[in-house]
């Protein structure tokens, strides 16, 4: 018997006779920490230039490895401008899972419907057609300011942060080609990692927490189109949260299962829900090198109605669109102003965004680049991190010592080799941009964002 697994979770488990129990037990009786990072390859493409020890790629998911040991991702100036994410690596089986169907081969609108802290969010924005759209929703108000710093970081401009309740996207019936819901749960597949939170489980947490996913999906689930996707992902154990869920959904919302084609050297235990017989995909850490992790993918078959966007009508914008051709490459792209701050974002969702600012309460969209204060320019730490900056502005390298000084937003020596520059200057680490300093003719300004600066670097 476990030291640590519940042992009403462990008699669940023992109903599978194909499950190898004490395999299970024993990988879970030593807390383990497996360290993996996904490259943003916009900004990075070499895991070299990245200051870690590597193990190996991870064989499900594009750009992304396991580390030897953990760094402190705090002291790498890197990880601050968005090169890579540290994300668990059971749940980068969204990348293969994308591959696999052929959706990353066309534009597509995409609801991320969980999304604190990023990562699948930074997945999809990585993974998907460079002309979708990513609706990226926190239900909880304390955690969007994450979700929304690491997908500036990302640097991408075609996505929009959300902060709602799911029973608000159901005023967008059959809107989104895809949705990927990764429900809270109760958490048994990170025992593994964690031992203290098998101290939280409790048979009553799971039918909770089942209850819970119902609502979160029922609700927001209109939003799917006919033909739409769904991916449905927990870090849970328990068939209550996972096979029974998608056994629920294909009942209630007309959803069939959809297979994929997994090789069978990467370990993923594929099982069948009882009722319907439908795929699904379980990630167990004494088969793979990764934490738990559930996964299913069901397309809507149903007839869905649909957002009526020839209802929108365009709005009347005042904004300078000459502005941002200055700072980034603006193909594709316009101009907005939202409380006296400049934003770009694609042309292609104009009237997009105006439909879903109607019905949503938007926490940020595509890019702040900065703001118009008289006759001069402000531009934002959002505009730095872009991808589509433009690489021929005024810009310093710093050293690593130099960096970290900068992230702890201490003021920067005016010793540094400016070069003569003035203004508004780039401050660069290993050639990727960090932020904004500007240069004085007696001092030099640091403008990183006082929120996001670094205190125990």
């Amino acid at each position: 018997m476990s030291n640590i697994l519940p042992n009403d979770l462990i008699n669940s488990l023992k109903g599978d006779p194909t499950f190898d129990y004490e395999a299970f037990v024993a990988i879970h009786d030593k807390e383990e920490k497996t360290t993996s990072i996904r490259l943003n390859t916009a900004k990075v493409s070499d895991i070299n230039a990245v200051d870690c020890q590597v193990a190996g790629r991870i064989p499900w998911c594009e750009n992304a490895y396991y580390l030897a040991e953990r760094p402190i991702f705090t002291l790498d100036p890197l990880f601050h401008s968005g090169c890579y994410y540290s994300q668990e690596a059971s749940s980068m089986f969204l990348n293969f899972a994308l591959r696999e169907l052929k959706i990353v081969a066309n534009p597509v609108r995409t609801l991320d419907l969980c999304a604190a802290p990023g990562g699948k969010s930074t997945l999809l924005s990585s993974s998907l057609h460079k002309d979708s759209l990513l609706v990226a929703n926190e239900i909880i108000k304390s955690r969007v300011n994450i979700l929304s710093d690491n997908l500036i970081r990302w640097g991408n401009a075609n996505v929009i942060v959300t902060n709602n309740d799911p029973s608000a996207f159901g005023r967008l019936p059959g809107y989104f080609d895809l949705m990927v819901v990764d429900a809270p749960c109760s958490g048994s597949g990170m025992f593994h990692k964690d031992h203290s939170a098998a101290d939280e489980w409790s048979l009553a947490n799971v039918k909770l927490c089942s209850e819970r996913q119902q609502r979160i999906l029922g609700q927001s689930l209109p939003a799917l189109k006919q033909g739409g996707y769904l991916f449905y992902s927990t870090c849970s154990y328990s068939k209550e949260e996972n096979e029974q869920i998608v056994d629920w959904l294909i009942d209630e919302f007309e959803m069939e299962s959809i297979s994929l084609d997994i090789p069978s050297e990467w370990n993923i235990n594929q099982t069948m829900s009882d009722v319907h017989a439908a795929n699904c995909y379980r990630f167990y850490p004494h088969m793979l090198q990764g934490e738990g992790f559930f996964l299913a993918v069901l397309r809507k078959k149903g007839v869905q109605e649909t957002f009526f966007m020839r209802k929108v009508k365009k709005e009347k914008n005042a904004a300078p669109q000459n502005i941002a051709a200055n700072w980034m490459n603006t193909e594709g792209l316009y101009s907005f102003l939202h409380n006296d701050t400049l934003h770009v974002f694609p042309q292609k969702y104009e009237l997009d965004l105006q439909a879903l600012q109607n019905v949503l309460y938007i926490k940020n969209a595509g890019t702040e680049i900065g703001t118009l204060k008289g006759k001069e320019f402000i531009p934002e730490h959002d505009l730095a991190l872009s991808n589509l900056i433009r690489n021929d502005i005024p810009s310093i390298e710093l050293t690593l010592d130099q960096a970290r000084n900068y992230l702890r937003k201490e003021n920067m020596p005016i010793e540094i080799n400016t070069d003569n520059l003035k203004g508004w200057v780039l401050v660069k680490y290993q050639g990727i941009n960090l932020g904004w300093i500007k240069v004085m003719p007696n001092r030099i300004n640091n403008y990183y964002p006082k929120e996001i600066r670094i205190a125990n670097l």
